[in-house]
C-alpha cells in the first residue's frame, strides 16, 4: 500500500508512534473526523414512537431488502420530513448482510440528513439479537410469541436487559398473527388474539419499549377484508402504557389503520405492499423492454412504484413533517 494511504496527521499520540500502526488513513478519517457519525444517524424508535403516542400518529416501519428498497423508503421518508424505520426479517440480513445493510443505511441517513432507524423485525434469536445490536443496530423485536406466555417472558427479559444496556429499545409480540413473511409462516388455527390482561402483566415483567398485539391482521396478502378487534385493542391500551404496534398492514383499508392510531397504536408495519408494488413494475417493464439489461434503469419504474407506496402509507399514518 502507498505511503500516502497512511496515517499522517491524526491525534498527537498516533501522530508519535505512527510506524507502530500500518492502519489506512481512511480509517481515521472515518472514526475521529467525522466523530461518531453513524450512531448519530441510526437511532432507536424509543423517542420517536414516544412522541408519536404524544402526537396521536403512527410512524411506519418499511421492509426492506436491498440497495434499491433502501434508497426508496429513505429518500421519500426525507422529502416528507417524516421519522422512518426500516426493518428487517432474519432472512434480509442474511440476504444482504448486517453490515452492508447498516453501512448502506447509515449512509443515507447521513447524506439525507435525516435519522432514521433499523430495527430487527421477527428475531427470535437472542445470540443473534446481540451480534447485530454489537454491530450498531439500536432497535430490536425479540418474537417470542410462539412460546407459552412464561417462556416468552424470560426470552423476552434476557433481550430486553441486554438492549437496553446499549440504549436499544425493544418490541415483543403477544398473541400471534397468522400469515406468513419470509421464513415465518403462522397457520390460521395457530393464530390467536392478545389477551389485555396478559399483555399487561407481560409489559410489567419485561419492561418492553413497545408491543405489538394481534388484532386480526395477519402477514401477507388477505384474501378477504380482514375484521379488526377494534374493541380489543381499546382494552389493551387502557391496561398497558406503552406504544402499540400493528404488524400485517400490507391490504388494510386506510380508515381501519386511522382507526387504529386513534386507539394507540404508534407502529404500523408494511412489508407486501411494498414487495408487490416493486415486482409488479419491475415485471411489466421487463415484459414491455425484454431487450433492458442495465438494471440503472429497469429498477427505476419499481422504484417509482415502491414510492407511491411509501408516500401513501406515510399520508394514512400522519408523520408527515413530523421528523
Amino acid at each position: 500500500m502507498p505511503k500516502s494511504y497512511f496515517v499522517s496527521k491524526i491525534d498527537p499520540f498516533v501522530q508519535d508512534h505512527k510506524k507502530y500502526f500500518q492502519i489506512p488513513l481512511f480509517y481515521f478519517e472515518r472514526n475521529h473526523s467525522k466523530g461518531n457519525g453513524e450512531s448519530m444517524f441510526l437511532i432507536s424508535t424509543k423517542t420517536m414512537l414516544l412522541k408519536a403516542q404524544r402526537e396521536g400518529y403512527a410512524v411506519p416501519a418499511f421492509n426492506i431488502h436491498n440497495l434499491e428498497t433502501l434508497q426508496v423508503v429513505a429518500e421519500t421518508a426525507a422529502e416528507l420530513r417524516a421519522p422512518l424505520i426500516v426493518a428487517g426479517t432474519p432472512g434480509t440480513f442474511s440476504y444482504a448482510g448486517t453490515g452492508n445493510l447498516i453501512a448502506i443505511a447509515a449512509d443515507l441517513a447521513r447524506s439525507l440528513d435525516h435519522p432514521l432507524a433499523i430495527h430487527l423485525d421477527h428475531h427470535e434469536s437472542h445470540a443473534d439479537i446481540e451480534a447485530k445490536v454489537s454491530a450498531g443496530i439500536r432497535s430490536v423485536m425479540i418474537d417470542g410469541s410462539h412460546l407459552p406466555f412464561a417462556e416468552n417472558v424470560a426470552l423476552v427479559q434476557q433481550v430486553t436487559q441486554y438492549c437496553h444496556r446499549y440504549d436499544a429499545s425493544v418490541e415483543a409480540e403477544l398473541g400471534r398473527l397468522g400469515g406468513q413473511e419470509d421464513d415465518l409462516n403462522v397457520d390460521s388455527q395457530d393464530a390467536r388474539f392478545t389477551s389485555p390482561e396478559q399483555a399487561q402483566r407481560f409489559v410489567e415483567l419485561t419492561g418492553v419499549d413497545s408491543l405489538a398485539v394481534a388484532i386480526g391482521t395477519a402477514h401477507g396478502l388477505y384474501d378477504h377484508e380482514p375484521e379488526l378487534d377494534f374493541e380489543r385493542l381499546a382494552a389493551i391500551r387502557q391496561c398497558v402504557n406503552v406504544p402499540l404496534v400493528l404488524h400485517g398492514a400490507s391490504g388494510l383499508p386506510a380508515a381501519d389503520i386511522r382507526r387504529a392510531i386513534a386507539l394507540g397504536v404508534c407502529k404500523v408495519n408494511v412489508a407486501t405492499e411494498l414487495k408487490m408494488a416493486f415486482s409488479g413494475a419491475l415485471k411489466a417493464y421487463l415484459q414491455a423492454h425484454p431487450q433492458a439489461s442495465d438494471p440503472r434503469h429497469y429498477l427505476q419504474p419499481a422504484k417509482t412504484a415502491m414510492k407511491e407506496v411509501v408516500r401513501k402509507v406515510i399520508g394514512v399514518c400522519g408523520c408527515e413533517g413530523k421528523l
